[in-house]
């Protein structure tokens, strides 16, 4: 398979009070098309500097970054955000939406932003219909943000990260503000979508959410201590073995 990501020798580094802070060091990882990637480690490993910085949202300090064979180092910021725009999807832990829009407008906000699909409004806005009919939250499209659950919304973000049909979706404890239930639910969604071919790169401390990644990489201070093949997740029945396997590694590296 044909990478989407590839990442050499990454470093980032801050300045706080004089001082350097090396948070990650040569790094070096890709991400195959189709691929699930999950990034564990410690709190303060790098996990989400490494999620910021090789999707672009923050400037690496050296190394390179290549994103469908474009090197990100060397594009201005306005390249950059139409990348983001047109050829990527984020999902956070905090579900930001804008208050004043309801559910669906928000859904469809990024594809009124770009141009990469040529369409008029009532078609963006069948998209955005379909994709939250596929994801079952059809029901609360003209809602208000503050009217849904925690699991519908960020169902919602998902639908919203989908909306630009993304080579890739970067996903940042997408289910740290959930219960089990919602949390089970989200990751079953990102599942199909992985496995309709959209290539995710998802940060987690959570066991079974990575137990339905492809692969694993385990983070401490900066540094990819281990990686971890699972394989593509394909039923639930599977799920309490991969859990157990990927445990038994991580408690094998310190987790």
């Amino acid at each position: 398979m044909t990478n989407i990501l590839e990442v050499k020798d990454l470093c980032k580094t801050y300045i706080v009070n004089k001082r350097q802070n090396n948070v990650l060091r040569n790094v070096s990882l890709s991400v195959a098309e189709g691929e699930m990637l999950g990034v564990m480690g410690p709190s303060g490993s790098g996990k989400s500097t490494l999620l910021y910085t090789v999707s672009g949202m923050d400037n690496i300090t050296a190394g390179t970054v290549e994103f469908g064979g474009k090197n990100m180092a060397y594009m201005k910021e306005k390249e950059l955000a139409k990348l983001r725009l047109d050829e990527m999807g984020f999902i956070f832990q905090q579900m930001y939406m804008l208050k004043n829009l309801t559910i669906l407008d928000n859904i469809i906000l990024p594809s009124c932003q770009s141009d990469k699909i040529r369409e008029s409004r009532k078609e963006t806005v069948i998209r955005g219909q379909e994709l939250m009919r596929k994801l079952g939250i059809i029901d609360i499209a003209d809602n208000d943000i503050n009217e849904v659950s925690g699991g519908q919304l960020q169902r919602a973000c998902i639908c919203r990260s989908m909306i630009n049909k993304p080579k890739m979706i970067f996903a940042d404890e997408p289910t740290g503000a959930l219960n089990r239930t919602s949390s089970d639910e989200v990751m079953e969604e990102l599942a199909k979508i992985n496995d309709e071919g959209t290539a995710i790169m998802l940060v987690t401390h959570d066991v079974k959410v990575a137990a339905k990644c492809t692969r694993v990489i385990y983070i401490v201070d900066g540094d990819i201590k281990g990686k971890y093949n699972l394989d593509r997740y394909t039923s639930s029945s599977q799920l309490r073995e991969r859990e157990r396997s990927l445990n038994n590694w991580l408690l094998e590296l310190g987790w």
